[in-house]
């Protein structure tokens, strides 16, 4: 646990520098440089990249992260990475050949509502295979237990770029067409930096062992098409953009856009301790060490818990502040129930992602399609009833909050069934959750009685808030006992002040 405990930190660091840069860019620069519907235009084009790179992974990087201590040894790791690169080109020349077949009815879908969508669509397939490398290298450093770099990368390096492009098309140093492509090339020199760096770390070839390959073989091309599915899971919230594009409009989108970034911050935490965390869970399940697994995942699915809803609060108390100060705020205001839902949404999926990697990493991962496909069929029924309405966006938030507190009382249930008795709950969540509740009747009482009576501006009130609600809400942690680890980091800081 102790690389676990120092990547995850390096990359949760990495992370929330990224999530400070993307602060500032999102409700400093964009709301001022772009229109909703630009906004909304970049929102679609990422959204539909990332959902057809996953597809077109063909289930790889979860391969990759379950066989890869089955190639591990003391002279090599037998070309598993070359695998990884290879399968991945295969599936993307498969989208490419699926855009060119269906892109006149795609276009068909966006051409009414939203028509800047349709004159850069040609963009999408250059920008999926961007996003595609990207995460193809940056697993390959994961399980190597080297996240930090790559999560600079994606966190703050994609940003800084996006930032520049923003800035010289607000500017008017460059038009819409050149901001476009500027915007898609950003994802482009971060897949070059990623692969530069998994290089430079050494012992890495990209020549493909079939020798050693060809025993797993079979096995890794079954998992590896199944997870091609499964790894819908992860994509649910993309389908809400895409839909609202089509359905609603871009400028509905580009307030959506808005509020999910504020929502995105929730989960934060989790991409860097999923990343290092799942390797250890593989391990663990690979040696069937049932009660490792168990241990690893309460302790992953409370501290995710803990965090999440610690900053989803924060968030919420301040929104009101928020909107206040950034340019144009009064017209994303409207997007504060898309906040709560969509971050509610996140607490429930980063908190208990975990049970979805020990389903896949188990023998019984085959269960994962029919969970899967009860997901994706119930956000894709939810999104399609999307109205033609402001309330869409609460629609769709709602949509995807529903989805995934569906699917996931489903695989609580098969773990514990059908999986040695595994379960992720402990009593820890039982008080975050009597905390979180005892913390919003506090808010209602600060707002309606404190803040009234105290003559302040509205940054120096939200220094106040969240210092006195943020102190209230860690002294309960530490003084319930929530988490061991939680008190005994308290106590290493008290010590050293």
């Amino acid at each position: 646990m102790g690389v676990i405990a120092r990547q995850s930190i390096k990359g949760a660091l990495a992370n929330y520098l990224g999530v400070a840069i993307g602060f500032f860019v999102s409700f400093f620069v964009l709301t001022r440089y772009l229109t909703q519907e630009e906004i909304g235009l970049t929102r679609v084009m990422v959204d539909a990249a990332l959902l057809f790179s996953s597809l077109a992974q063909l289930g790889t990087n979860s391969s990759v992260v379950r066989f890869f201590p089955y190639f591990k040894d003391a002279k090599g790791n037998h070309g598993i990475f070359g695998l990884s690169v290879l399968v991945p080109l295969a599936g993307f020349a498969l989208f490419a050949l699926a855009f060119l077949v269906f892109r006149e009815p795609l276009l068909a879908v966006y051409a009414k509502n939203s028509p800047l969508v349709a004159d850069y669509f040609y963009l999408v397939p250059m920008l999926t295979f961007f996003a595609l490398y990207t995460t193809v290298f940056e697993t390959n450093a994961s399980v190597l237990m080297r996240i930090t770099v790559p999560k600079l990368v994606r966190e703050v390096g994609i940003r800084l770029f996006n930032l520049a492009a923003y800035l010289l098309y607000g500017y008017g140093l460059i038009s819409l067409d050149v901001f476009v492509w500027l915007f898609c090339g950003s994802y482009g020199l971060a897949m070059l930096l990623n692969l530069a760096y998994l290089t430079s770390l050494g012992h890495i070839s990209f020549r493909v062992d079939w020798k050693s390959v060809k025993p797993l073989g079979g096995e890794m091309l079954r998992y590896s098409l199944f997870m091609t599915v499964t790894v819908l899971a992860g994509n649910i919230p993309l389908f809400n953009s895409l839909f609202l594009g089509a359905k609603a409009g871009l400028a509905l989108t580009g307030v959506y856009t808005i509020a999910s970034y504020i929502a995105n911050v929730v989960e934060v935490p989790y991409r860097s301790l999923g990343a290092i965390s799942r390797p250890v869970i593989a391990t663990a399940v690979k040696e069937e060490r049932w009660d490792e697994v168990n241990r690893l995942g309460r302790q992953v699915s409370l501290h995710q818990l803990l965090v999440s809803t610690s900053i989803l609060y924060l968030i919420y108390v301040n929104l009101d502040t928020l909107f206040a100060l950034i340019p144009n705020g009064e017209a994303y205001a409207g997007g504060k129930t898309v906040v709560l839902l969509l971050g509610l949404a996140k607490v429930v999926n980063s908190s208990f992602s975990v049970c979805t990697d020990i389903l896949n990493f188990s023998r019984q991962y085959r269960w994962s399609l029919l969970y899967i496909v009860l997901l994706t069929a119930t956000a894709l029924g939810l999104n399609s009833q999307l109205p033609e309405s402001e309330d869409a966006i609460d629609v769709a938030a709602a949509a995807t909050l529903t989805a995934y507190a569906a699917y996931f009382i489903l695989l609580f249930r098969h773990l514990y069934v059908h999986l040695g008795h595994i379960s992720v709950f402990s009593r820890g969540q039982a008080k975050v959750v009597a905390i979180m509740a005892a913390m919003s009747a506090v808010y209602l009482a600060w707002s309606s009685v404190v803040e009234p009576a105290l003559p302040l501006g509205p940054i120096a009130m939200a220094v106040v808030r969240t210092a006195v609600l943020g102190g209230m809400l860690a002294a309960a942690v530490c003084l319930w006992q929530v988490s061991p680890t939680v008190n005994s980091m308290a106590k290493g800081m008290l010590h050293k002040k």
